[in-house]
C-alpha cells in the first residue's frame, strides 16, 4: 500500500436520487494520476449520472469527492473546468463554421481589454497551437486557420479534445494543467483505425501526467488501453480491476448480473415460448438494403426483410442504428448503396423521439393517429374522433376519450398512439426504433406482443432495440451494428443477451 500513488480522483460512497429514484447508490472507486481508468456499465447503470456530478452539472446527495487530495464539490461546469476537470462529450460540439482557432478558444477567449471585448488574437492562436501539440504527434495535421467542418471525423475529435484542455487551462510552458479528461464515448463514430490513432494520442496524455476517466461499451478498447477498469450496474459497482488480467465473459457478467450461462438457459427458455411455427417462414423479400451508408453513420449496412419476420438490430449508442431506419424511410440522406422496397403499402417508422418527433403533444389522441401525409386535408371532426375511439379500443389505450391530449397520457399509452397511426396507415413495412424506452413493464410486454402479433398477420418489422432481452425474445432474426458496419443476422435463437454485448462491444 506505501508505494500506490495517491489518486488523482478519489470518489466515496456517492448517492444521487432525482425524486424517489436512485440513479447512483454509495459509488466508490479511484482514478490514479497518469492513468486511463474506464467506466462500463448498461444505458441506465449510473455513468452519465457519475460523470455530471464529477462535471459540476449535478450536485450529489452524499459521499465525498477528493481531487487531489482536497475536497471537490464543483457547484457547475465552469467551476469544474477551473479545478482541471474537463469533458469532450460523446457528439460532436464543433461550431462547423468557425476555425480550429476559435473552437479551441470558444468560451475562454483571451481578451486583451475586457471592458471592450477585443480579443487578443495573437494570445489565442497561441493556446490553440499549444492546445492542438497536446493531441497530435503532427500539429501540422489539423491546420489551425482550417474550418473545422472541413475536417475529418477523427480529426474533429482532435479539436474536441484539444479545447478541453485548453478549458481546463495551460502552463505558460504550454504543459497541461488539467488533471482529469472525461472522454464520453470517444470512439462511437471512428473508425478501427481512426480510434487506434485517438488512444495513441490518449497514451501520450497520460504520458503527460493526464488521468483520464474513459466512458465506454467497447471491451476492445477497454482492454487494450485502460489501465483500471469499473462497472456500474444499478447505480452500485458491479465490478472493477486490471481489464487485461479479467476474461471480457467476465466483465459481462458484471454488467448484466448474470452468468452467460444463466443468459443462454434463460433465452433457450424464452425462444421455447415464441412459437416458430406462428410465423412466416420464407416469405416474400419486401426490403433489400445493400451497402448503404449515411452522411456519418452508418458506413456499410446491408439486410434482406421478409414479409412476417421481425429483424432485431442490436448495437451500442451511436453505432448507427436510428441513423440506419432513418435512412431506410427516406428520412435521412443515403450517401452510398441501394435500397429496394417491394411493398405496395410503403413503409412507415416509429420514432424513438416520441416528444420532439413521433407526436403532437399539444394535439389531442384523436389528431394524432388521424395526421399523416395520406390523411385527407379536409376531414369532419366527428370523422376524426370516431377514427380515434376505434383505435383506442383496438389497442386498449387508457385515455379519457379521443379528445385528450396526446402529452396527457402515460409513455406506454403515447407509444400506443404512434403504433395505431402506423397501423391506421396499413403500411407493410414498419421500421421500430426503441418502442418500449420509457414505458412501464406491463405496457412494454403489450407493444412486444402487438408487434409479434402484426409478424403473424404479415407485416415486416425491423426492431432497433437497446434492451437485449427484448430482441431475443421478440425477433425472428438478429443482426449487430458495430462502428456503423452491420454483421449479417442470424436467428434469434442462436443468440444471448451476454452474446450480443459481447459481439456489439468487440
Amino acid at each position: 500500500m506505501g508505494g500506490e500513488r495517491a489518486p488523482v480522483l478519489a470518489v466515496t460512497g456517492l448517492a444521487k436520487a432525482f425524486g424517489p429514484n436512485p440513479v447512483l447508490r454509495g459509488v466508490s472507486l479511484r482514478v490514479a494520476p497518469a492513468s486511463v481508468h474506464a467506466l462500463l456499465g448498461e444505458n441506465g447503470a449510473g455513468k452519465s449520472t457519475l460523470a455530471r456530478v464529477l462535471l459540476g452539472m449535478e450536485r450529489a446527495d452524499a459521499g465525498a469527492i477528493l481531487l487531489g487530495g482536497a475536497r471537490y464539490a464543483p457547484a457547475s461546469a465552469e467551476e469544474a473546468r477551473r479545478a482541471g476537470v474537463v469533458l469532450v462529450p460523446q457528439e460532436r460540439t464543433l461550431c462547423a463554421h468557425l476555425t480550429v482557432v476559435d473552437n479551441v478558444v470558444l468560451g475562454i477567449e483571451p481578451l486583451a481589454r475586457a471592458r471592450l471585448g477585443i480579443r487578443d488574437r495573437s494570445r489565442a492562436r497561441a493556446v490553440a497551437r499549444a492546445a492542438i501539440a497536446l493531441v497530435t504527434a503532427d500539429p501540422g495535421r489539423v491546420p489551425l486557420d482550417a474550418r473545422a467542418g472541413e475536417l475529418g471525423v477523427a480529426d474533429q475529435q482532435l479539436v474536441e479534445i484539444a479545447r478541453a484542455l485548453a478549458q481546463g487551462g495551460l502552463r505558460g510552458d504550454g504543459r497541461l494543467a488539467a488533471r482529469l479528461l472525461v472522454l464520453d464515448e470517444p470512439t462511437s463514430s471512428l473508425s478501427q483505425s481512426d480510434a487506434a490513432r485517438l488512444f495513441e494520442r490518449v497514451g501520450a496524455l497520460r504520458g503527460a501526467g493526464l488521468a483520464v476517466l474513459l466512458v465506454t461499451h467497447f471491451l476492445s478498447d477497454v482492454r487494450a488501453h485502460a489501465d483500471r477498469y469499473t462497472v456500474l450496474r444499478d447505480g452500485r459497482v458491479a465490478g472493477e480491476g486490471d481489464p487485461r488480467e479479467i476474461e471480457p465473459a467476465q466483465i459481462v457478467r458484471e454488467m448484466l448480473g448474470r452468468t452467460l450461462d444463466d443468459t443462454r438457459a434463460s433465452a433457450d427458455t424464452r425462444a421455447s415460448a415464441v412459437s416458430e411455427a406462428a410465423r412466416p417462414d420464407g416469405g416474400e423479400v419486401v426490403l433489400e438494403a445493400d451497402g448503404v451508408s449515411g452522411v456519418k453513420r452508418p458506413k456499410r449496412a446491408s439486410l434482406t426483410l421478409r414479409r412476417g419476420e421481425i429483424l432485431g438490430i442490436a448495437g451500442l449508442v451511436g453505432s448507427g442504428r436510428t441513423e440506419l431506419l432513418r435512412i431506410l424511410a427516406g428520412l435521412d440522406p443515403r450517401r452510398g448503396g441501394t435500397v429496394a422496397l417491394r411493398a405496395p403499402r410503403g413503409i412507415g417508422l416509429l420514432s424513438e423521439d416520441r416528444g420532439g418527433e413521433g407526436l403532437m403533444l399539444g394535439r389531442s389522441l384523436a389528431e394524432n393517429v388521424w395526421l399523416s401525409p395520406r390523411a385527407p386535408r379536409l376531414a369532419r371532426p366527428r370523422s376524426v374522433l370516431s377514427e380515434g375511439a376505434r383505435w383506442i379500443e383496438k389497442l386498449a389505450i387508457r385515455a379519457r376519450g379521443p379528445e385528450q391530449r396526446a402529452g396527457e397520457l402515460s409513455g406506454g399509452n403515447q407509444q400506443k398512439v404512434q403504433i395505431a397511426r402506423l397501423l391506421r396507415e396499413d403500411f407493410d413495412v414498419l421500421l421500430v426504433d426503441e418502442p418500449t424506452r420509457g414505458i412501464d413493464v406491463a405496457s412494454k410486454a403489450h407493444v412486444l406482443a402487438l408487434l409479434r402479433e402484426l409478424a403473424r398477420a404479415g407485416k415486416a418489422i425491423v426492431l432497433v432495440s437497446s434492451q437485449l432481452d427484448e430482441l431475443v425474445t421478440t425477433c425472428d432474426r438478429i443482426a449487430v451494428l458495430r462502428r456503423g458496419t452491420l454483421d449479417p443476422p442470424r436467428p434469434a435463437s442462436s443468440w444471448t443477451e451476454a452474446s450480443l454485448l459481447l459481439e456489439a462491444s468487440s
